[in-house]
């Protein structure tokens, strides 16, 4: 007698949220569990909706991050890049992109101008969500009255991939039409590391040397990449350094 042989059916990829068990489904779970509860993959399989024919939703956000390495790269990503990925179609990646950029932009909520920067830390905090995920290097400049308040920032110069071209007066031009009493500059690394090279150390005397001209104090040049940060007047290098109020 032949053996019979047992057929077990391969299981039907879940390219639907709809299709998971209720239980299962990021967005009840949401409702149900609150934020919190859901990882990364989750919050964007919701924002996706659906996967592919033969990979589910979360499979699909999954290999997303995967792609990415992260969070912090995912929001850089372009379009394009997105797209790349097998599975992502144009109004898929517009969709991703559209929420990336809702997150970036929660990042550049600044604090109250009423709130005074007491801090290289509280510098950083704004210049990090003004210019840490460009891939050029920015100079920004943050301008403040006699209290230490923030008053205004504005970028003045896009550079290139290793350095900023900058002229004292595009920085302190801002300085002049907004009265500011003093002024705070920062630019980004992209290459991740913030040590000062030659010439951040020779910008800084530069700015120096225009700040006792214009009677308008230079209180800090920062140095910003996407998980830390160097102060030039930490290390000593300006004038300001001796003062006891940041």
């Amino acid at each position: 007698m032949a053996a019979s042989s047992v057929y077990f059916p391969q299981p039907i990829p879940i390219s639907n949220l709809k299709a998971l068990p209720e239980e299962e489904r990021p967005r009840e779970r949401l409702l149900r569990e609150g934020i919190d509860a859901l990882s990364l993959s989750e919050l964007i399989a919701i924002v996706l909706g659906s996967g592919t024919q033969g990979k589910s939703v979360l499979k699909l956000s999954q290999e997303i991050l995967e792609r990415f390495g992260g969070l912090e790269q995912l929001l850089d990503a372009s379009v394009p890049e997105l797209m790349q990925i097998k599975g992502i179609g144009r109004a898929k990646a517009i969709q991703l992109k559209a929420v990336f950029g809702i997150a970036l932009k929660c990042r550049k909520s600044l604090p109250s101008q009423k709130n005074a920067i007491t801090s290289a830390r509280d510098a950083f905090n704004i210049a990090y969500a003004e210019i840490a995920h460009i891939p050029q290097e920015v100079l920004l400049v943050i301008l403040r009255d006699v209290k230490g308040c923030m008053i205004h920032l504005e970028q003045v110069s896009v550079g290139t991939l290793s350095q900023v071209l900058i002229h004292p007066r595009e920085v302190f031009h801002p300085a002049v039409r907004h009265k500011a009493s003093s002024l705070i500059i920062a630019h980004n690394h992209p290459s991740g590391d913030p040590t000062p090279s030659k010439a951040d150390v020779e910008l800084t005397r530069t700015l120096i040397e225009a700040s006792h001209v214009m009677a308008i104090r230079l209180d800090d040049h920062l140095i910003i990449c996407k998980d830390r940060f160097v102060s030039m007047r930490s290390m000593g290098c300006l004038p300001s350094s001796k003062l006891k109020r940041y």
